[in-house]
């Protein structure tokens, strides 16, 4: 018959290594939680209020810090100039002194024309 082996009393250097490999677990857990914690999307429990109006038969939302603009719920890719004022790229040439100002502007340059459903992005 085979008998399983007896198991090994513990000794000190047993001991010691379980606990030091405890804390440096439990220590590698503490400086992670913080970045791990960072990198999950903030929730906000309001969404930005939007300003919206119908020109010239076409829907206009802006929110009202002027980060997005939506024509036809479909996005406007708006920048912030250094003096405040804001362009598109629908009319780069001219600036506007409210992303509102600005969404009218891009309504009449585009006529019937619709937006493309992506933002164009830079350098891709």
């Amino acid at each position: 018959m085979f008998t399983a082996p007896a198991a090994a009393p513990l000794t000190r250097r047993a001991v010691l290594r379980t606990a030091f490999t405890a804390a440096v677990l439990a220590g590698t857990a503490a400086a992670l939680a913080p970045v791990l914690r960072a990198r999950r999307p903030r929730q906000t429990l309001t969404p930005a209020p939007f300003a919206e109006e119908t020109y010239r038969g076409r829907h206009i939302a802006v929110d009202l810090a002027g980060t997005a603009v939506r024509i036809d719920g479909r996005p406007l890719h708006v920048m912030r100039r250094a003096d405040g004022s804001y362009l598109s790229g629908i009319n780069h040439f001219q600036s506007f002194t409210t992303p509102l100002e600005l969404a009218r502007a891009a309504v009449d340059e585009l006529g019937t024309t619709q937006l493309a459903l992506a933002a164009p992005h830079h350098g891709g």
